[in-house]
Order: C-alpha cells, then sequence, then structure tokens
C-alpha cells in the first residue's frame, strides 16, 4: 500500500511540474506529453522497486531520452534505476548520472 501511495504521489508531482507551454518551433504539445508520460511511468515503476530509493533519484525527459540523476547507495542501485528505466515503453535512451554515496 505505501509503494502505491508513493508512486501516486510521484506521478501526481511529475505532472504537475512539467509544464505545459510551447514556443513556436519548438517541441509540439504531444512530445511535452509524451515525456511527461515516460517521466511519470519511470517514477512510478522506481517506487514499485524495492531495488531502488526514488526519493533519491531525479528523472527528466526529453524527446524520449531519459537523464537519471541523484544519490544511489550502490552501484547495483545505481544500474538497477537504469535498467528500470530503460525497460519503459518509449524510452528511446537513458543518460545515467547517478552517483553512488554509500550510506553512511
Amino acid at each position: 500500500m505505501k509503494n502505491v501511495l508513493i508512486a501516486t504521489m510521484v506521478a501526481l508531482a511529475a505532472v504537475y511540474s512539467s509544464g505545459c507551454s510551447v514556443a513556436s518551433g519548438q517541441r509540439s504539445m504531444g512530445d511535452v506529453v509524451d515525456d511527461s508520460t515516460i517521466t511519470t511511468r519511470v517514477k512510478a515503476r522506481f517506487a514499485e522497486s524495492k531495488d531502488v530509493a526514488a526519493t533519491r533519484i531525479s528523472v527528466e525527459t526529453l524527446k524520449g531520452v531519459v537523464q537519471l540523476s541523484g544519490f544511489a547507495v550502490s552501484e547495483a542501485e545505481r544500474v538497477r534505476a537504469a535498467q528500470i528505466a530503460a525497460s519503459v515503453p518509449g524510452v528511446k535512451q537513458v543518460q545515467n548520472a547517478i552517483a553512488v554515496k554509500p550510506a553512511s
């Protein structure tokens, strides 16, 4: 139940923080929606995973390219986050900038 609540909160935060303005000559509204959907799905899968701490990893998507940043407690968590992101439909590429910072 806790994971479902976290996934829902993460999804809502992503929707509200994604913004919807599009300037002439830039990405279409459909592109923005697609990227927002990808970001929401990645964050939801992180929240559902026991291997990844969703609260320490940020996700941004631009034209299907997912950028991960934040901190992981191990290299295994860092790698698993990239695997989860890559498994989401619509993801073209994952750029993993997650830093490993072991728990103290």
